[in-house]
C-alpha cells in the first residue's frame, strides 16, 4: 500500500532551523496535541472557529531539535503534534480538547490510522494544572459517553519544537497530494469538513 509510512513528504530536501515554542499574540492561548500525522491534525483544528494559527511540530519527548526523517522514521521519541493558538473569547480550552477525541480513534497508543508507530501516537500535552483538569474532566466525559478506554498520552509539554516549512499548511498548500486526497479529504468529511 502507498501509505506504509504515509506522511512521509520528501524528507531529504533541506530542511529549515527547528524553533522551540513560538511566541503566542497578545490575547490568544495555545494548545498542543497529537493525533496522527500532522498535515491531517492541522487541517482538523485549522477549521475550527477561534483557531487563529496552526502550526505542526514536534513534542512529547526528549530527543533536541529534531527533524522530520528522524521523527517519522521512529529514530527519536517524539511525536508529530500541532500547537493551536486560539482566541479564548471564542472557542475554550475545553470545546478543543472536547473536538480532539472526535478526530481519531483514541483507545489505541499505536498510531492513528494509516500512520502507525510512537511518533503518531494520541497525545495531550498540558502547560498549566488548570489545562491538565479541563483534559481529564473532558476524557472522563467522552470514556463514559462513548464507553470506551482512552488509551491517549497525557503529560506536561516541555519542550515544542516547529516542524520545517514545507510541513505548514501542507493541505492548503498540496492539495492533490496523495495523502491528502485519499487520506484527509475522507477524514475531513466525516467531521463535515471539505477541504
Amino acid at each position: 500500500m502507498l501509505f506504509t509510512n504515509a506522511c512521509s513528504g520528501d524528507s531529504t530536501r533541506g530542511r529549515s532551523p527547528v524553533n522551540p515554542i513560538p511566541d503566542i499574540p497578545a490575547g490568544m492561548r495555545s494548545a498542543v496535541l497529537g493525533a496522527g500525522c500532522f498535515w491531517c491534525v492541522e487541517a482538523y483544528f485549522e477549521r475550527v472557529a477561534g483557531v487563529q494559527e496552526v502550526i505542526s511540530g514536534y513534542a512529547g519527548g526528549t530527543t533536541v531539535n529534531p527533524n522530520y526523517k528522524e521523527v517519522s522514521q521512529g529514530a527519536s521519541d517524539q511525536v508529530e503534534v500541532v500547537m493551536v493558538i486560539y482566541d479564548p473569547l471564542q472557542v475554550s480550552y475545553r470545546a478543543l480538547i472536547d473536538f480532539f477525541w472526535t478526530t481519531h480513534d483514541a483507545s489505541k497508543n499505536n498510531g492513528v490510522w494509516p500512520d502507525f508507530g510512537p511518533q503518531y501516537r494520541s497525545i495531550l500535552l498540558y502547560s498549566n494544572a488548570s489545562e491538565k483538569d479541563t483534559i481529564a474532566a473532558s476524557r472522563n466525559a467522552y470514556q463514559s459517553a462513548q464507553n470506551m478506554q482512552i488509551a491517549t498520552e497525557i503529560k506536561a509539554l516541555k519542550m515544542f519544537y516547529t516542524a520545517e516549512t514545507y510541513h505548514q499548511d501542507f493541505a492548503q498548500l498540496n492539495p492533490k497530494h496523495n495523502y491528502i486526497q485519499q487520506i484527509l479529504v475522507p477524514k475531513l468529511k466525516k467531521l463535515g469538513f471539505s477541504l
